[in-house]
């Protein structure tokens, strides 16, 4: 049986719990979230945010009705909130600009920014909201933020541009259970949605995948895919869809090794072409220097040596750390084609302590 932590709450007054808005997404991990503060003694309230792009598949519907059912069963209040407009304007576009110029932005880094923990935690904080709370897998400790208990699941990455006083203010009740046990809590609640499967794709848009959003917004066209030393050795489905270190959806020709793979180790807008090398990194290189734009520190931190991350679930990679007043360097132990415009994520063991994007890229 898994065994449940309670979640004690602070009282905001004389014997009055703390309140608690909690973003309902429909899924079982807000649900189990909500289920978990209830049970701690928080005064809680479910807040479903609605996201509907047009031209884009619509699970708002769904995802609500699942949400309200889940707040209907735990007899807590419902509100939603409509930040379509906001999400396109502060997420969407900029995101598809950012891909356009061949840039590899995270739309649900920026989404967690911009939205749950910005546009929403701000209404939340404005109804008298004490803390804000999601199903996310992570652990926030003396207002620091570390990775959740499950590795599988663990979605700290996606929170690095947080600010430090909204996480003030925030609880992950989920992020100290692995997947297994949130599944276990969810039949121990009884909640109507425990049987219902995660989602996939976009934060907000459904089961959609990064590339079905690019062929939509961005009219690839096919172009040549080139060796280091410019022979043409296949065709792609358009510059914009691929990011360093991709090794898949390249159409090789026949003469062409296809038995090993190729990643992408540049691309050319203008031109709609890649570069691609049978080797995922430099040659004859030792180190890469990268300088970081948009930093966010959680935290007291200090420069010296972290380990940084350029994708998620991606390896974490020995570097150090090091800012001057207008600068922040982060140089990584190995050499690798990390792509511009995505968030370099720094830790210190399973300690978060910020990230930036990453604006460029030198190899040593």
């Amino acid at each position: 049986m898994t065994n449940i932590s309670p979640i004690k709450p602070h009282t905001s007054g004389a014997n009055a719990a703390q309140k608690a808005f909690v973003g309902l997404s429909g899924g079982v991990d807000s649900a189990v979230s909500a289920a978990l503060l209830l049970k701690g003694g928080y005064d809680v309230t479910g807040v479903f945010i609605k996201i509907q792009i047009p031209g884009y598949p619509c699970p708002a519907a769904l995802d609500r009705i699942e949400a309200m059912r889940v707040a209907a069963h735990l007899r807590i209040p419902f509100i939603e909130i409509d930040l379509s407009k906001e999400y396109e304007q502060e997420v969407f576009r900029p995101s598809i600009a950012e891909f356009k110029k061949g840039r590899t932005p995270n739309p649900d880094t920026l989404c967690n920014e911009k939205i749950k923990f910005g546009l929403f935690f701000n209404f939340a904080r404005l109804k008298g909201a004490d803390v804000v709370a999601t199903g996310h897998y992570a652990q926030l400790k003396e207002g620091n933020l570390y990775t959740g208990t499950d590795p599988a699941k663990d979605q700290s990455y996606f929170l690095w541009m947080v600010p430090q006083a909204a996480l003030a203010h925030t609880l992950f009740p989920v992020g100290s259970f692995k997947k297994t046990e949130v599944r276990k809590l969810a039949e121990k609640f009884d909640l109507p949605n425990r049987t219902r499967k995660d989602s996939q794709g976009l934060c907000f848009l459904g089961d959609i995948s990064i590339e079905d959003m690019l062929e939509r917004e961005v009219s690839p066209r096919a172009g040549e895919v080139l060796y280091e030393e410019g022979e043409v050795i296949g065709n792609h489905k358009g510059a914009a869809l691929y990011t360093l270190g991709q090794r898949h959806g390249l159409q090789l020709l026949a003469h062409t090794p296809v038995t090993k793979p190729h990643f992408v180790i540049a691309k050319d807008i203008e031109r709609n072409t890649l570069i691609v090398s049978q080797s995922p990194f430099p040659k004859g290189k030792h180190k890469t220097i990268a300088t970081l734009s948009h930093t966010n520190w959680i935290g007291e931190v200090k420069d010296g040596a972290c380990e940084a991350q350029y994708r998620y679930h991606g390896e974490r990679i020995k570097a150090e750390l090091l800012r001057t007043n207008d600068r922040t360097v982060v140089t990584l132990d190995t050499p690798h084609y990390v792509p511009l415009g995505q968030s370099l994520v720094l830790y210190r063991g399973e300690k978060l302590i910020g990230g930036g994007i990453l604006e460029s890229a030198t190899l040593d």
